[in-house]
């Protein structure tokens, strides 16, 4: 069983940075595909951002060029650098692992962008 933490939400101005964490436990980390997503009231939950095992990375279109994936496998943590923040960012943003037929979720961390 694998499980998931996220830390690193908060309030912050438009304009501003926030970085995510995600720590993982449970199973081989190095082997998973990690993703970050988000979902805003309302609204379904939507990919942000996903990372393979061996690096490779995903944007979403709304994101690209703001946000930054990325993991430590020895620290079993992936990370979501978010940088020049908008309103429209604001949403919980959930943890994913996934591998073979299984995924996981983490609790969330609330993110809202407002001044």
């Amino acid at each position: 069983q694998v499980q998931l933490v996220e830390s690193g939400g908060g309030l912050v101005q438009p304009g501003g940075s926030l970085r995510l964490s995600c720590a993982a436990s449970g199973g081989m980390f190095s082997s998973y595909v990690m993703g970050w997503y988000r979902q805003a009231p309302g609204k379904q939950r939507e990919l942000v951002a996903s990372i393979t095992s061996g690096g490779t990375t995903n944007y979403a279109d709304s994101v690209k060029g703001r946000f930054t994936i990325s993991r430590d496998n020895a620290k079993n943590t992936v990370y979501l650098q978010m940088n020049s923040l908008k309103p429209e960012d604001t949403a919980v943003y959930y943890c994913n692992a996934r591998v073979a037929f299984y995924s996981y979720w983490g609790q969330g961390t609330q993110v809202t962008v407002a001044s």
